[in-house]
């Protein structure tokens, strides 16, 4: 381009490219083709290009190479930018104005937005106009009734026709109508088409005349309405058959079941007289027959059933029956008439079944009686529902193995614990340190001294009438009074009644009742299980409903129970605090505590990493087992009764507890005979502050006496404080102690240090003086002694040396060398290895792609925020404008009033001047 202004460049450009000025006008001029146009066009462009030299874009090449082609060298950016511009306002544009928009779709169906009429006339209206548009139109349907339009053939009306015989459609003939139609049909449906010649000849020897369209319909509706007629004359005929058989179907039924004559004379004899079924030979298939449908007749149908009712109106209908039967009650302990009809009194459940084979009696006053359908209260693990069956007294192997494991806890056994599944919680914190001061504290505060001695002489009289509405319980002590008067065996129908009466579902505030009710059971627990006189029967029935209780409401019941578990760890300090050897020092728990423990074992679940009263617990026996110090036969039982619950806490889990395994086998030492002469000598290290505390079995006396081990029963012993242990019980609590020494081994043998565990136990063991122990025990003994041993040997050969980890031996570094076979730029990313460029390619790929999909994003992404200014800009200016308007108008308006103003004031002032 030449030197100067953008102007002056464009003219020369024009005028040297031969394109500029007009030519003057000329025929030859107008006659030029096109291609001068596109040619100039094209010389326009290309100066336009010359004179814009940031249009196209140059990409150098490092390496050009003459007469190579090389796409993407120059591009036009400006060109390319508004391309997508105008795609975009084409895509994007279009997605984003309708991105909130609704629908096009108008509901024109009649009635749609006429709310007030209902929805039967606007279905109706919708029915008619829809038929109404399907029959318009319809010029030859057969089944239109309408007058207007009417059907002929030949000229003639068919409603004046008799009947077809001269228009030619026999109805006799079969052969000639089948013919006949079939050439219809081939005639009128596409099939006529080399028959244009034949046809009827006209007159004078005329060629056949075609028919015309009207004419072909017209004989196939005539053709129509005739098998439409034969149809009915068909019905007709079989109904008129139908009812001649209906009429003379008596006189066929009288001869198919008339008996034979009892007295025939030879002549009466004749087979024709004889009954058809005696003719047939089937005489005894009908008995058979008739016997089956004598029995269907009399067999029983299905009834209809009520609906199943919901838990809520189970518990009202319970709540209900129980104060019916009260007011009965009372009203008959007053003297006066019943006023409920005997139909109501059959409905409720009752406590006795009625004897069936007797009558009422003057002296059945159907206040205890239950029937079949109705409930018992006595059993524990009923309910009032499948709601209460649910959340209650749970089910019956549930109680079956509470009240096994309940008795096994009485004589020491170490059953399996029932599989419960309690509710998950979090521990509050670690025990605290610090030392308590103060006299030591029970569990259940001691009752008044009156409902104490009701309560110890109940059930020991004559039994009362057990009511059947009692108050809800908030404390122990109201309890202790409601049921001062009644028998043990009875208590678990009183509670199960108060559940009943206090359902959830009833009233709001009874979920409280319910709550302090479950907190009331658990100290009732505690109290019935203090000494001198436990009853462990009343535990086992009222143990599913403190279970269904606390499971129903956990959160309030881990809190009562970490209550008991604190006080009983203060206790624990106190008496480590005071003096750990003196009697009447709770380092040892006693009969309630370890029933708490016990319970806890059953309600809770005893396998989780970290519950809310379980870790409590388990921390609590182990404080027992490790810092407590023996001092009679009583504390050995009371902690080997907390090794065992520590067997059935830890039989899901196998968690190490060391504390139960030192004190089984301090256990041993202290009631075995041995050979061991000071605490040094004993092998191990596990510790024995009480070493020749001075309760080794007599074996003298128990070889004087015969005596043989069986189970410790841990009630008595830990009951009677006052009196001394006797040799019987120390021999069962040392077979007892050596059971559970084998238990713990066969828990923990897939432990790492097993070995280190159970070598000085087995050696204690074998130090003990098996030939003065009775022949039961020395047998025992030996057998678990060798079962340890296998135990020890199978564990030692396990045992591998520590050794380094072992992982894949790491391959010495070996470099490939890059070959250069080439310097072309197209090859520098080749490798020998197909897989690896076909990797390398795929990865260019994804690289170039992600690249081009950001680009396009943030492209995307700029057109619409142009977009989105534009409206702003848009909003902003109508929002202007109109605000112009309104000011506008104010001050106008404003101006007016101020001009107003100014009149009146001149008034005024001209009128004070009069």
């Amino acid at each position: 381009m030449g030197k100067g202004s953008q102007l002056s460049q464009l003219k020369s450009a024009i005028s040297q490219a031969g394109i500029a000025g007009r030519p003057p006008p000329s025929k030859k001029r107008k006659r030029s083709d096109q291609g001068d146009k596109e040619k100039k066009a094209a010389k326009l462009r290309e100066i336009q290009q010359k004179l814009n030299p940031f249009d196209v874009k140059v990409t150098k090449l490092k390496h050009d190479v003459g007469g190579r082609k090389i796409k993407g060298v120059t591009g036009k950016p400006a060109q390319s930018r508004q391309a997508g511009i105008e795609e975009r306002k084409r895509t994007l544009l279009k997605e984003y104005e309708t991105k909130n928009h609704a629908g096009g779709i108008v509901d024109r169906r009649f009635g749609e937005n006429d709310p007030s009429m209902p929805l039967e006339e606007r279905m109706l209206e919708r029915f008619t106009r829809e038929r109404q548009r399907a029959s318009k139109g319809e010029l030859f349907n057969i089944e239109d009734d309408d007058a207007d339009m009417e059907l002929t053939h030949y000229g003639q009306s068919l409603s004046k026709l008799d009947d077809f015989e001269g228009a030619g459609l026999g109805l006799d003939e079969e052969d000639e109508e089948e013919r006949r139609g079939a050439e219809t049909v081939k005639a009128v449906h596409f099939g006529g088409f080399d028959d244009e010649d034949e046809g009827e000849e006209g007159e004078d020897g005329e060629p056949p005349r075609k028919k015309s369209k009207a004419e072909v319909m017209a004989e196939v509706i005539a053709k129509s309405k005739e098998h439409k007629y034969r149809r009915q004359a068909e019905k007709e005929e079989d109904e008129s058959l139908r009812a001649e058989l209906d009429a003379d179907f008596d006189a066929l039924q009288s001869l198919l079941y008339s008996a034979p004559a009892a007295t025939a004379t030879a002549d009466n004899n004749a087979p024709e007289d004889k009954p058809v079924s005696e003719l047939l030979g089937t005489k005894e298939k009908d008995a058979e027959y008739d016997a089956v449908i004598r029995e269907l007749a009399f067999e029983a149908r299905a009834k209809p059933k009520d609906r199943t009712k919901s838990e809520e109106e189970l518990a009202k209908e319970e709540k209900e029956r129980l104060e019916a039967r009260e007011r009965r009650r009372v009203r008959r302990m007053q003297g006066l008439p019943d006023e409920e009809s005997d139909e109501e009194g059959e409905g409720g459940g009752r406590g006795r079944r009625r004897d069936k084979g007797k009558g009422g009696g003057g002296d059945d006053l159907e206040d205890d009686f239950y029937d079949e359908k109705g409930m018992e209260w006595a059993e524990a693990g009923t309910g009032i529902g499948a709601g209460l069956r649910e959340e209650g007294v749970g089910s019956e192997e549930d109680g079956e193995e509470g009240s096994e494991e309940s008795g096994s806890d009485e004589e020491g056994s170490d059953d399996e614990a029932s599989e419960d599944d309690g509710e998950e919680g979090e521990e509050d914190g670690a025990w605290s340190d610090e030392v308590e001061e103060g006299e030591q504290e029970d569990l259940v505060a001691p009752p008044s001294s009156s409902s104490k001695s009701k309560h110890k002489t109940s059930g020991r009289g004559k039994s009362k009438e057990l009511p059947y509405t009692f108050p809800a319980p908030a404390t122990h002590e109201e309890f202790l009074e409601i049921i001062e008067d009644v028998r043990d065996e009875d208590v678990p129908t009183v509670v199960q009644r108060i559940r009943t009466l206090y359902h959830p579902s009833l009233a709001e505030e009874n979920k409280f009742k319910l709550e302090a009710l479950n907190n009331v059971l658990i100290d009732h627990i505690l109290y019935i299980t203090s000494p001198p006189s436990p009853s462990y029967s009343l535990l086992n029935s009222l143990l599913p409903h403190l279970t269904a209780l606390t499971h129903k409401y956990p959160a309030p019941a881990a809190t009562h129970f970490r209550s008991k578990l604190t006080l009983m760890h203060k206790n624990l300090k106190r008496g480590l605090s005071s003096n750990p050897l003196s009697p009447s020092s709770k380092t040892f728990p006693g009969l309630p505590e370890l029933t708490l423990l016990r319970v806890i074992g059953l309600v809770w679940s005893t396998s989780d990493m970290k519950h809310a009263v379980v870790s409590p617990a388990r921390l609590l026996m182990a404080a027992y087992l490790g810092l407590g110090r023996v001092r009679h036969a009583r504390d050995v039982a009371s902690g080997l009764f907390l090794c065992t619950l520590f067997l059935q806490y830890e039989r899901r889990s196998g968690r190490f507890v060391p504390e139960a395994v030192s004190f089984a086998a301090n256990a041993v030492l202290h009631l075995a005979p041995h050979g061991f002469a000071e605490g040094k000598s004993v092998p191990g290290y596990f510790p024995i502050p009480d070493f020749g505390r001075g309760l080794v079995l007599d074996c003298k006396w128990v070889k004087k006496m015969g005596l043989e081990v069986g189970k410790p029963e841990l009630s008595r012993i830990l009951g009677e404080e006052e009196e001394e242990v006797g040799e019987q019980e120390k021999l069962d609590l040392l077979g007892l102690a050596v059971d559970l020494l084998v238990r713990f081994a066969e828990t923990y043998k897939g432990l790492e240090g097993f070995l280190e565990l159970y070598e000085p136990i087995v050696k204690v063991l074998e130090g003990v003086e098996a030939q003065r122990l009775p022949q039961s025990l020395k047998d025992r003994l030996a057998k678990f002694t060798d079962m340890i041993a296998r135990l020890l040997k199978f564990a030692r050969q396990a045992r591998r040396p520590l050794q380094l980890q072992a992982h894949k031996p790491i391959p010495i570094a070996s470099y490939v060398p890059k070959f250069g076979s080439t310097t072309s730029n197209y090859l520098r990313h080749r490798e020998a290895d197909h897989e690896k460029n076909e990797a390398a390619k795929l990865r260019r790929q994804y690289k170039e792609e992600k690249k081009g999909a950001l680009r396009e994003l943030r492209k995307d992404a700029r057109f619409l925020a142009g977009v989105q200014q534009l409206e702003h800009m848009e909003k902003d200016k109508r929002y202007g404008q109109r605000m112009k308007r309104v000011f506008g108008g104010i001050e106008s308006e404003r101006a007016e009033q101020k001009a107003m103003e100014r009149e009146k004031a001149r008034d005024k002032r001209r009128a004070g001047r009069k």
